[in-house]
């Protein structure tokens, strides 16, 4: 079986190599799945780097986010051969390989109108998108969405859902075509943050002083300052993550006086916290997905023996959208 192995942490360019692998064998709760196509983002790249929150066991294979069909089960486990799923890999046998494992409880049945690509592209970025608008900021239809790094995968998703739910949406991104991109995808007003840093204003200006009543921020850093300058009373600013890899501190007498919650989502622990409401969220974003309302924004799919390129490119902050790498 042919799949990429991390031996020590480094920059993916530097430490994976392609080589031949056993086949992964599926222990209790587990099942071996022939992967369709793995889906890259940023956690693969912090642990393949060695700088997630999370540890994985050295040496292993990349690669969280798959979809593909259950070849064989382990003990214990509720899936049967030939069913299409989707969902996160067990490292260290994870998706850039023709096979992983995983676990049944981080699963989900993948119905056969969406295509492995589609489905691997979707999981995470919905799921962070969904749990962030609708779980933790209660995203109301006519309230106003401010997106920060609207092309992202993450991003795209949170458009996508905002314009869904009935949000006027704003985004920012970084260049035209990301801007285009975010156009597409239904947002209101895109603000290129390349050409204007400082959106606070032009934020506040296009709601008439009023700010943004939810502002969904991957990004961090300076990101992060800006977005306060411009939300609304009682508005919800959530904390996704910090892409721009420097964590904010913010003044708490601002957040008192414009009586606004700072709200964080780190999706991973509701894996174990609350996997029903992440069944139920799989179950409305597939069921948005088949009726067209929404779809993954995919830059490129690549083959697996491109992996390593791929995975360091997310580093470039150059890419948009999702990369997926299929077998």
């Amino acid at each position: 079986m042919r799949g990429w192995q991390v031996a020590q942490t480094g920059d993916p360019i530097d430490v994976m190599t392609l080589t031949d692998l056993p086949h992964p064998a599926p222990q209790a709760g587990e099942v071996q799945i022939a992967v369709g196509a793995c889906g890259l983002g940023y956690p693969d790249l912090l642990l393949t780097q060695g700088k997630h929150q999370e540890k994985a066991d050295l040496p292993m294979t990349p690669g969280m986010e798959i979809s593909g069909t259950v070849l064989a089960a382990g003990p214990g486990a509720q899936l049967l051969p030939g069913q299409r799923v989707v969902g996160l890999a067990r490292l260290p046998h994870g998706g850039l390989a023709e096979e992983c494992v995983a676990a049944t409880a981080e699963l989900h049945p993948l119905p056969d109108d969406i295509d492995d690509v589609c489905g691997a592209a979707m999981y995470t970025a919905f799921q962070t998108a969904w749990f962030a608008l609708h779980h933790r900021a209660g995203l109301r239809a006519g309230e106003t969405l401010l997106v920060n790094a609207g092309a992202g995968g993450v991003g795209s998703a949170a458009i996508q859902l905002g314009v869904a739910a009935g949000a006027r949406v704003i985004a920012t991104a970084g260049g035209p075509e990301k801007v285009a991109l975010c156009s597409r995808l239904g947002a209101e007003h895109v603000i290129d943050y390349l050409a204007e840093p400082n959106f606070a204003p032009l934020v506040n200006e296009l709601t008439s002083g009023r700010g943004a009543d939810v502002i969904f921020d991957p990004v961090g850093g300076e990101v992060f300052d800006r977005s306060r300058r411009c939300i609304a009373w009682e508005g919800r600013l959530i904390v996704i993550g910090f892409a721009s890899e420097t964590i904010p501190m913010t003044k708490m007498n601002h957040i008192l006086l414009k009586n606004y919650s700072l709200i964080g989502l780190y999706w991973g622990p509701y894996r174990d916290r609350d996997p029903d409401l992440i069944r139920h969220a799989h179950d409305l974003i597939v069921r948005m997905v088949q009726a067209g309302t929404v779809q993954p924004l995919i830059m490129a799919t690549r083959p697996l023996t491109e992996a390593a390129v791929a995975l360091q490119s997310l580093a470039s902050r150059g890419t948009y959208g999702r990369l997926v790498v299929t077998p």
